[in-house]
């Protein structure tokens, strides 16, 4: 059953009198349900349940926490049709990709269970006292992380599950003994809310204190400005547009107590195809990169944009099958009018500058708010010239880039921005010869792909989901995986504490029977 209300921790709330609604882009009509903005009330209602949550919640056993988590993963499962076509009604998606979004959801929910329980990431550090050393006697310390406090997460228009509500920021917060507010997106509120209610029945079953979990609605940009602004609130994580992305981080930047951003901000994923690449496959890669152009209408963060390569024959017929290829494909539904007429305006924007080419576009009429695929061409000095080429557009959307020669399209990657990933294509001893074109993408990307798409996230330890900016706010954190985790978290240190008032991670019995780093050695030995 769907309120409309927003959950401040685990009641139900309705205190503003400013509403709104979903909508369907596959039937461009409203969705019937009506929703609560959060008003400053319920804020700061939800902003101190957090605080004082966070007093009970960070001593939670690892063992109860990981309970947590997986019960949360449980009653995400139960949910089971109603959530499934609730978000297919709010996003135009597939049943088919709601249910395997729905599979990573859970997954990292148990993921994040998993590493709980066995504990290591809290980096357990010792060096013991040495109180006879000369000329001074040195002390014990002890460091282990510790978490932050409250944590703000907005939902992401084009995961509503993967990347909002119960999403990685959400359960990789929750692992670190943080609560979290979510400022819902309104793109999908209904499905927001009902995965806040699975976090919330899970938190009443397990024990977990009232305020470990709230969910805020609102369609506008005002209550995550006052969210970010709460004295309350001690980090945020935000998936979404530059632009948003940027203006929350300045936010948070100058408050009396500036307080960390970790904003996941959008890419274009630079493909380089190299010489031999392109004369060997260039009509199988063609394919391959329809396909990932085109995937989910071009609307993830890993979406190709940008597709660069040496001018010659080659690389004329990879375009010609690229282009022939591409409008091979049906157009499908984006997420909202408003993200399809962006896609539309940043195209044509794009499309019109000049020296660019169109080298394919979808001209049959297509059903309301599907996406007209596009592929269009520009020389290497062009588009060093005119950055606003470089910019993201949103949809299925790539621009080939003709370099002169390898030195220009060096240039052209090191003229880039911060992007999530790169990519090479070659085949053997290709990328050898091209050292300095791959150490220039490597400096500009936060993961490198060989012979293979950008598109596609794994869900693992190895995944780095971040990059230079303006990818992300903070290139050193991933928005995916265990490591995830380490945005929440702080290290800090006690020295000559007392063994029995130290945390059970710290003592010398090793009770948890962690891996620790004692003086010099990872070890899992007691002192």
């Amino acid at each position: 059953m769907i309120s409309g209300k927003n959950y401040i921790g685990n009641k139900l709330s309705a205190k503003n009198t400013k509403m709104y609604k979903t909508f369907n882009p596959k039937t461009n009509t409203e969705n019937t349900i009506s929703f609560y903005e959060a008003n400053q009330e319920e804020i700061n209602e939800a902003v101190l349940l957090a605080s004082n949550a966070f007093d009970a919640y960070k001593n939670i056993s690892n063992e109860k926490k990981a309970l947590f988590l997986n019960t949360i993963a449980d009653e995400i499962v139960a949910l089971d049709t109603a959530l499934i076509e609730t978000y297919c009604s709010e996003t135009g998606l597939t049943e088919g990709r709601a249910l395997g979004e729905r599979g990573r959801t859970v997954g990292q929910l148990r993921m994040f269970a998993d590493l709980v329980r066995q504990g290591n990431w809290v980096d357990a550090t010792i060096d013991t006292a040495i109180p006879d050393r000369v000329p001074m006697p040195k002390s014990d310390l002890r460091k282990m992380m510790v978490p932050l406090g409250p944590v703000v997460v907005f939902g992401a228009s084009n995961f509503p599950l993967a990347y909002s509500t119960a999403g990685g920021d959400t359960a990789s917060a929750l692992a670190s003994g943080c609560p979290v507010i979510v400022k819902s997106h309104p793109m999908h509120a209904a499905t927001g809310e009902l995965v806040a209610s699975a976090i919330n029945k899970a938190a009443e079953i397990t024990g977990m204190p009232n305020g470990v979990f709230s969910n805020l609605n609102s369609s506008g940009i005002e209550v995550g400005v006052a969210l970010v602004q709460h004295t309350g609130v001690k980090a945020v994580g935000f998936t979404g547009s530059i632009r948003g992305g940027s203006a929350l981080f300045n936010l948070a930047a100058q408050r009396e107590e500036p307080i960390p951003v970790f904003a996941e901000m959008g890419s274009i994923n630079p493909v380089v195809i190299l010489p031999k690449a392109l004369a060997a496959k260039n009509e199988e890669w063609a394919k391959t990169y329809a396909s990932s152009i085109t995937l989910g209408s071009g609307q993830f963060c890993t979406n190709p944009g940008l597709l660069l390569g040496i001018s010659s024959d080659s690389l004329n017929k990879f375009i010609v099958h690229l282009s022939d290829e591409i409008e091979k494909i049906a157009p499908t539904c984006m997420l909202h009018p408003n993200i399809y007429k962006a896609y539309t305006t940043n195209k044509e924007n794009a499309e019109t500058q000049q020296g660019v080419v169109i080298a394919a576009s979808f001209e049959t009429k297509v059903a309301d708010n599907h996406a007209k695929q596009a592929v269009t061409t520009v020389d290497g000095a062009t588009f060093l010239k005119n950055t606003s080429l470089h910019q993201e557009v949103f949809g299925p959307y790539s621009m080939v880039v003709r370099c002169e020669n390898a030195k220009e399209l060096e240039a052209v990657i090191v003229a880039l921005e911060g992007q999530l990933t790169g990519t090479v294509i070659a085949e053997e001893n290709d990328a050898e010869n091209y050292v300095e074109i791959i150490n220039a993408l490597k400096n500009r990307v936060g993961r490198i792909i060989y012979n293979g798409v950008p598109t596609g996230v794994e869900v693992c330890p190895s995944m780095q989901h971040g990059g230079p900016y303006p990818a992300s706010s903070d290139s050193r954190f991933s928005a995916v995986g265990v490591h995830a985790i380490k945005r929440w978290i702080r290290p800090f240190s006690y020295q000559d504490w007392p063994n029995v008032l130290l945390p059970l991670e710290l003592q010398n019995e090793n009770p948890l029977q962690l891996s620790r780093l004692v003086n010099g050695e990872q070890t899992t030995r007691s002192i």
